[in-house]
């Protein structure tokens, strides 16, 4: 199955706790040898191949790493790249916040055609 944006939360947990369970499996590992290269409880990893979603997310870091996954991540979770214009504005300068939603001029309600300015 591949991921879709259209999943749900838990439908997306369990298909990653089963590629990594695949993925475990593949290989050779057993559970309590992943348990003792990423140090940490059975149960945690149990959890982690059932796509269970109290799991903490070091614990999904430390599977990664043992079966040498870390990687990946960088697929997985991209790094942002800026325009160009919005490095020029920063001038070497690393982004420190968001901005937020600017409100419409003039308070909270936006002009539609056909209203008087």
């Amino acid at each position: 199955m591949r991921i879709d944006s259209k999943m749900t939360d838990e439908a997306l947990l369990r298909l990653v706790g089963e590629r990594l369970s695949g993925l475990r499996l593949a290989r050779n590992l057993t559970q309590r040898q992943l348990v003792e290269q990423a140090g940490l409880g059975l149960r945690t990893v149990q959890r982690l191949e059932l796509g269970a979603a109290a799991t903490h997310l070091s614990g999904f870091i430390r599977v990664c790493r043992a079966l040498e996954l870390v990687e990946n991540l960088e697929t997985f979770i991209p790094e942002p790249i800026e325009s160009p214009m919005t490095q020029l504005k920063q001038a070497g300068r690393k982004r420190q916040r968001a901005t937020g939603k600017k409100s419409a001029p003039g308070g909270s309600k936006k002009w539609t055609w056909g209203e008087s300015a």
